[in-house]
């Protein structure tokens, strides 16, 4: 055993979830014949997950839990685990079980080839038709508007090598979005396409709210594609103003009986430029919001308890974490 992964998992609801994810990782990696390293992050779920992690740590040295002081996100609870990793190579696992362990061993392999950065492929998904085009709109569109060549239908789900991680810890940004930093990153990377089941237990967290703000701060993070949409809207208004401009002028000037007048046109305009103005602001107020976030330097998550781990062990968490 010459090669350690660490598993993070980030958990939210998930607490009848922990058992099986547990032993399912020790039978992947038992099989593969690697070391191992499995580290659940509790972000301050109200379900009993903290008593779950609790018997689990006794049993099993090899597993860290971390507790949160309130939800932070997965993706903050992903950055959480990450920081105190010690494996040759990470693979992060939302802990709903919709992340299949046993792709895990098709990661490995291709990290033994070579790559760097393996990422799961959702071929398929169980879901409802609304939701799996939405999603699969989502990732193309993404891809289309991000500056950095974002894989479609890929997921948090994947197995990072060290250097990898280590280059994403560094970074300063809070406000993460840890599928486009992993691409943004470079290296070399490929993806497994895998059948992403629906959760073991209870409901999907997220909601249509939720996966529009997720959308959002994913094209506000790896995008100018709105601020340019802005501009084209602009130089568009500004040609059709002078067209209408030469057109009222001349009408005026040679039919003046047949030239638009009245105040409904005044107010139908008023109206539309009024409406494009606002969406104009929504956009410039949303890059402010996520530049606001990064210059708090607030610290994207607090750790309330470690259990099999000592903060002690790296500086990087103790100066991002009380």
């Amino acid at each position: 055993m010459d090669r350690k992964i660490t598993a993070i998992i980030a958990c939210y609801k998930d607490a009848q979830a922990i058992p099986f994810m547990y032993r399912r990782l020790v039978d992947v990696f038992t099989r593969i014949g690697v070391d191992y390293e499995i580290i659940f992050v509790n972000d301050s779920s109200p379900d009993n997950a903290r008593e779950v992690l609790e018997d689990l740590t006794a049993q099993d040295s090899k597993v860290i839990a971390i507790n949160h002081s309130r939800n932070f996100g997965s993706q903050n609870a992903f950055t959480s685990g990450m920081r105190i990793s010690s494996g040759d190579a990470v693979v992060l696992l939302d802990g709903d079980l919709q992340d299949p362990p046993e792709v895990i061993e098709h990661f490995y392999y291709k990290w033994l080839e070579g790559f760097d950065v393996v990422y799961g492929v959702r071929i398929k998904r169980e879901a409802n038709l609304f939701l799996n085009i939405a999603y699969k709109a989502f990732y193309r569109v993404f891809k289309y508007m991000s500056y950095v060549n974002i894989p479609v239908d890929a997921g948090d789900f994947s197995l990072i090598d060290r250097k990898v991680v280590t280059v994403i810890n560094s970074l300063p940004e809070n406000n993460r979005f840890m599928r486009g930093l992993r691409a943004w990153t470079g290296f070399k990377q490929t993806g497994v396409e895998y059948f992403r089941p629906e959760r073991m237990f209870g409901k999907s967290t997220n909601s249509l709210i939720k996966n529009m703000a997720w959308a959002r701060k994913a094209i506000f993070s790896f995008s100018y594609v709105p601020m340019d949409f802005m501009i084209v809207l602009a130089l568009f208004f500004l040609f059709i103003s002078f067209i209408l401009a030469s057109v009222q002028i001349t009408m005026k000037l040679l039919h003046p009986e047949s030239s638009p007048s009245g105040y409904t046109t005044l107010l139908l305009v008023t109206i539309f430029m009024g409406s494009v103005q606002l969406l104009c602001f929504a956009i410039i107020g949303s890059y402010i919001a996520h530049m606001y976030d990064e210059i708090k330097r607030r610290p994207p998550y607090i750790v309330e308890s470690y259990i099999n781990y000592s903060p002690k062990k790296t500086s990087q968490e103790n100066d991002t974490s009380h």
